[in-house]
């Protein structure tokens, strides 16, 4: 699995290639929220017995008003947050019981996530 994210807004563009077998895409691109990563990241920690990396942390501070700089749209800030998510979803997305739950699944190649999802392992076809 190869994973590439590009920042677009708040908002952060996924784009996947992979050759094996168990996805059903070869080639996906999908836009997901920070939120997203942390839905991922719990479900993962609750269905399977992967040993889940961290996120990178929230950036309350960067929120907060009259910093002085641009706060969560700040250059340097969007790299750093870019980089951390792609090493967490690459680290995830190539461990070999992670790719068997659903949830990687839709993260990856749904255009929409159904957080209501029941929780499944994936079968090689």
């Amino acid at each position: 699995v190869v994973l590439a994210l590009t920042q677009v807004s708040v908002r952060t563009c996924i784009r996947g290639l992979t050759n094996l077998p168990i996805f059903k895409l070869k080639e996906s691109t999908v836009r997901r929220r920070y939120s997203d990563f942390e839905w991922l990241r719990n479900e993962l920690e609750r269905e399977s017995k992967v040993v889940v990396p961290p996120l990178p942390g929230k950036a309350l501070l960067r929120q907060l008003p009259f910093r002085g700089d641009d706060g969560i749209f700040d250059d340097s800030f969007i790299e750093e947050r870019k980089q951390a998510l792609e090493q967490f979803i690459n680290k995830v997305a190539g461990h070999p019981l992670a790719q068997n739950e659903r949830c990687l699944h839709m993260f990856l190649q749904d255009e929409v996530i159904d957080k209501n999802y029941t929780p499944s392992k994936i079968r090689h076809t």
